[in-house]
């Protein structure tokens, strides 16, 4: 039986919720907390297994309640239930120690899959929420991409491109008439700068750069 507490201080919302819950046999509604101080206190007191958890209460905010609850009672989990699908909201839930980020008007199917995957000890966020955090990471993948100083030297460059093309140091010493020995050195020093310990890793490197 997974037992849940709702805090949120809109009295309508949580009777609604109640009557979700109690739609699920496995699942009991523990309690609820009308503000982040209350929220901390029925931890302490109930026990339960997961918080349904607002972010915007009087007193104390749901961020700050859940940076509380999780490092005094590790074993409690929260679940964000958020009207706002704002990046820094998504991401300061989850450095508070949240397991899930979920907007109040999702499905009843959606949200007993996130208490389920909760449960499991899985992250779960909303699709909409999870897009922008994707869309965030991938920008600042380009940004770091563009600042980035070119570590390879042409030659370099040349050797590594062969090398992602799957040509042997044979091949690379004679399309680019050196001597096999030189191809070496410059692998060992496309390893040393690139970071890679392997052929395949060189590879990957060489993909992910636009090589």
């Amino acid at each position: 039986m997974t037992r849940i507490i709702i805090a949120d201080d809109h009295d309508l919302f949580v009777e609604g919720m109640k009557e979700l819950l109690a739609r699920q046999p496995d699942i009991e509604f523990a309690g609820q907390a009308h503000d982040g101080i209350q929220a901390i206190e029925q931890a302490s007191l109930l026990k339960p297994d997961i918080i349904l958890m607002d972010i915007a209460m009087p007193r104390l905010n749901g961020i700050k309640a859940s940076k509380q609850i999780r490092e005094n009672f590790p074993d409690v989990k929260i679940l964000m239930l958020s009207m706002h699908n704002n990046r820094e909201l998504i991401t300061e839930s989850l450095k508070a120690g949240a397991m899930g980020y979920i907007l109040k008007e999702c499905s009843s199917e959606e949200l007993f899959y996130a208490v389920s995957s909760v449960m499991n000890g899985q992250y779960y966020i909303a699709h909409s929420s999870l897009t922008i955090l994707l869309d965030d990471y991938m920008r600042l993948l380009e940004e770091e991409k563009k600042s980035a100083p070119c570590q390879l030297s042409e030659r370099e460059i040349e050797v590594l491109r062969l090398i992602a093309e799957g040509k042997n140091t044979k091949e690379i010493a004679s399309d680019l008439m050196i001597s096999k020995n030189t191809v070496d050195a410059h692998r060992r020093h496309i390893m040393d700068k690139t970071g890679c310990t392997s052929i395949a890793g060189l590879i990957r490197y060489a993909i992910r750069e636009g090589y």
